[in-house]
C-alpha cells in the first residue's frame, strides 16, 4: 500500500509494515524491583533483528486495568515471524513474561 504524508509532501510505500503491541498488567507490585527488572529485560528486545522503534509505556487511564504497553514496528510479517522465533525472544517469554504477567492483550496493526 502507498500512503501520503501531508506536510512532508512525501510518498511512502508501506507494503507489509506492521506494529506489534502488547498491553499488560504485572503480578507483582507497582514500582517494585521486579517491575524494573522486567522492563529492563524487555528493553533488550529492541536489539533483536527486525525489531524497530521499541516503545515501553506506562498506562495512565483509570478505565484500563493494564498498566504497561510494549510496542515495536516490523517491516514485514516475515520480519515479525523471525523475531517471534528468535531464541532470546522465546527465552524472554518463558523466563519473564509467563511468570510475571498476570493479564495481557496482544494486537498487531498494519498501516493503512
Amino acid at each position: 500500500m502507498i500512503g501520503f504524508l501531508s506536510g512532508n509532501l512525501a510518498w511512502i510505500n508501506y507494503q507489509e509494515a506492521m506494529e506489534h503491541t502488547v498491553t499488560f498488567r504485572f503480578k507483582h507490585a507497582a514500582g517494585s524491583e521486579a517491575e524494573a527488572a522486567f522492563l529492563s529485560a524487555a528493553a533488550e528486545l529492541a536489539s533483536l533483528p527486525g525489531a524497530k522503534d521499541l516503545k515501553i509505556c506506562r498506562q495512565i487511564c483509570p478505565k484500563n486495568s493494564h498498566t504497561f504497553s510494549l510496542s515495536m514496528n516490523f517491516d514485514s510479517q516475515e520480519a515479525f515471524q523471525s523475531y517471534c522465533e528468535h531464541p532470546l525472544q522465546i527465552e524472554f517469554v518463558e523466563i519473564r513474561w509467563i511468570p510475571e504477567v498476570e493479564n495481557f492483550q496482544e494486537t498487531d496493526f498494519e498501516t493503512l
